[in-house]
């Protein structure tokens, strides 16, 4: 009888601290999950933050080599592919103008346009980063995972007004300075009565001014392509991350 009771009382303990163990290993598996949840978690948040923070530095380091390009001497006027052309209408008859001997007014017309844009482009660096400020992180996500220029789009969509206000007061006094619409107004005058000459007339502060955002975003577009496609344009760590990941 004393050792039923003994042998009932061992097999009592061991279900006991079995069933004490169980709880404790339950109880810290339960514990392990949480703490991968609230890790997965945290790494989730942390890839959001370097998704967003990757993308403005990347349209930070865009502007900034578009801007710091046009805004040199020659920026506009060297550069074929964003120089602001004479207007069509005086594109269309420039060799018979030059053959009567228009010619030097319409360089200096046309050298005076771009200059205008050059002076203007600095002002585009503190509109572009206000905008790059107040993208979300769904934009940005958006701008990750589109075309080659969706950043490029996406500012040309938050800040052409705002370029627009700030550009055009600009480029008007730059061209007053250097009498590109005196020299405008002179050449139509001039040639007023010849019968190919209608038409001339536009204003040259909204043509200029929208030459020179067409090449402005042209510039951006260009650097974008450059950090999407070429991994040597990824100047940091972060970049090489959130574009890479990207690809």
């Amino acid at each position: 009888m004393r050792k039923k009771t003994i042998c009932s009382f061992f097999i009592f303990t061991i279900v006991a601290l079995t069933i004490v163990c169980s709880q404790s290993v339950a109880g810290q598996f339960d514990s392990f999950l949480n703490s991968l949840k609230q890790a997965a978690g945290q790494s989730s948040a942390l890839s959001t933050d370097e998704m967003v923070s990757g993308l403005k530095e990347a349209l930070e380091v865009g502007t900034g080599k578009a801007v710091a390009v046009l805004e040199k001497p020659g920026g506009y006027s060297l550069n074929p592919q964003v120089k602001i052309p004479l207007p069509e209408s005086v594109e269309k008859i420039k060799g018979v103008l030059q053959a009567v001997g228009y010619g030097p007014q319409l360089e200096a017309f046309d050298k005076s346009m771009n200059t205008a844009a050059e002076a203007a482009a600095p002002k585009a660096k503190a509109i572009f980063l206000d905008s790059i400020k107040k993208m979300s992180i769904s934009d940005a996500g958006k701008i990750i995972k589109g075309s080659d220029t969706a950043a490029t789009d996406y500012l040309r969509e938050k800040s052409s007004t705002s370029l627009t206000e700030v550009f055009r007061p600009i480029i008007h006094d730059s061209m007053s300075q250097v009498g590109t619409t005196s020299k405008y107004q002179a050449l139509t005058q001039q040639i007023k009565s010849l019968p190919f000459t209608k038409g001339l007339n536009l204003d040259l502060d909204d043509y200029v001014t929208d030459g020179a955002l067409k090449g402005l975003f042209f510039m951006l577009g260009q650097e974008e392509m450059k950090i999407r496609q070429d991994p040597a344009a990824r100047s940091t760590e972060l970049l090489k991350k959130v574009f890479g990941s990207a690809s």
